[in-house]
């Protein structure tokens, strides 16, 4: 609707935008380097951030870096997830059907992990999101299955994906310790600063093809101090200005119009 107005060629703001035109910060940046090395070393990795904070795109980018010939990628979200579906999840992905007994579905998914490991020659990465969800029963799992030949190897990389909570109050909790004492690397996305938030916007205008200014500079500052730099609210104050400036028949949002849109269509609606 606004896009033509606009004389955009894309949706700017929207969830499918491709991972490869995702706006990246330093922090997001830095953090893909760090799990792309634990995906390598066949490391224990917990990622954390606020909600909203970018953990999805963080593993579309993740899943996009990691070269296809030389990587498995197997991925769980479920909130209920218990030891046995663990298996099974991972198993159906691998195209196996699990055994019924979780030790016997256990030990199935080692061997399969076996052969792609020295018969095909790749790794494997267990990605778990919405891992704060997760009971302890389920997350001891991962330490089982990760003390592999008297501990002497990794047998997968395991990366946890989760909101804050998922260190600050599970894994830190000393009932959580054997499993922390297992993780290798620490990583936590942080909300975007006031010029990663214009970065942030600039870079999803670009990918709708904009080549004209829409945000002033005031309406960027209100952006931010509003969204507190969450890319998710950042979307959704962006689009429906857009919309609004569309509706009014206006080419450039203020901070008025900005302010307009936070009061009437975000708390309101």
């Amino acid at each position: 609707m606004y896009e033509q107005f606009f004389d955009m060629g894309h949706t700017p703001f929207t969830r499918n935008v491709p991972a490869d035109q995702l706006y990246e910060s330093q922090a997001m940046k830095e953090t893909l380097g760090r799990l792309c090395y634990a995906a390598d070393r066949q490391l224990f990795a917990v990622v954390t951030a606020d909600p909203g904070c970018g953990k999805s795109t963080l593993i579309r980018r993740f899943y996009g870096e990691l070269p296809k010939e030389d990587y498995i990628v197997l991925y769980l979200s479920d909130s209920k997830l218990t030891p046995r579906w663990f298996y099974k999840g991972l198993l159906d992905q691998l195209g196996l059907e699990s055994r019924f007994y979780r030790g016997d579905s256990k030990r199935q998914l080692q061997q399969e992990i076996e052969i792609i490991r020295g018969v095909r020659h790749q790794k494997v990465v267990c990605v778990l999101d919405e891992a704060h969800l997760l009971e302890k029963e389920a997350l001891e799992e991962f330490r089982f299955l990760l003390n592999y030949r008297f501990d002497s190897m990794s047998p997968m990389a395991v990366v946890l994906v989760g909101q804050t909570e998922l260190w600050d109050n599970k894994l830190k909790l000393q009932k959580y310790s054997a499993i922390r004492q297992r993780v290798d690397m620490y990583c936590t996305l942080p909300h975007l600063d006031r010029s990663e938030t214009e970065q942030y916007v600039n870079s999803h205008l670009e990918y709708a093809g904009c080549t004209q200014t829409i945000f002033t500079e005031k309406a960027l500052d209100e952006i931010y101090r509003v969204s507190t730099g969450i890319p998710r609210m950042i979307n959704r104050i962006c689009e429906k200005s857009l919309m609004y400036a569309f509706q009014k028949q206006n080419r450039l949002i203020d901070d008025y119009m900005v302010k307009y849109v936070v009061e009437h269509e975000l708390i309101n609606g």
